[in-house]
């Protein structure tokens, strides 16, 4: 596969929300996203302010993305198209948002569903529960600068 990850731009919008609401896991339709306030608009806001998100790209399909709350020090997302999990698409992707989150915090974090395939995911990469979130049946998970080799 040849896979290129970069900086997505507000243009990348519409492929976000495709990825967003095409994952079997944490569910969450349009509709869900906008009564949430993540819309078209805010998400465009967010990436044309900072280095916020980041798009995997295969041949011409976006496939994942990540992103992060920079001033929160919170990776907010990280999703990868159904077709495409497995291929380590998601680690390039949660890489690029922990670099860019330990350029200014020593300590990030994340929230994300306690029984998902996702906190595994997580705990792999180094991550840590750190206690209960505020949605239900979700825990906050960190990660501290110094726990990475390199």
């Amino acid at each position: 596969m040849n896979l290129h990850v970069r900086a997505a731009t507000a243009a990348d919008t519409a492929d976000l929300f495709h990825i967003r609401t095409s994952v079997t896991e944490n569910v969450l339709s349009h509709e869900d996203l906008q009564a949430l306030g993540i819309t078209p608009a805010a998400i465009e806001a967010m990436i044309n302010t900072s280095t916020c998100a980041w798009i995997a790209v295969s041949g011409c399909k976006a496939v994942g993305f990540s992103m992060i709350l920079p001033e929160e020090g919170c990776l907010f997302a990280a999703f990868v198209l159904p077709a495409y999990e497995g291929a380590g698409i998601g680690k390039r992707l949660t890489e690029e948002a922990e670099n860019q989150l330990f350029l200014h915090h020593d300590l990030i974090w994340l929230e994300t569903g306690e029984a998902t395939r996702a906190a595994g995911f997580y705990r792999h990469r180094g991550w840590i529960t750190a206690g209960e979130a505020a949605a239900e049946k979700d825990i906050r998970m960190i990660k501290q600068s110094s726990w990475c080799s390199g």
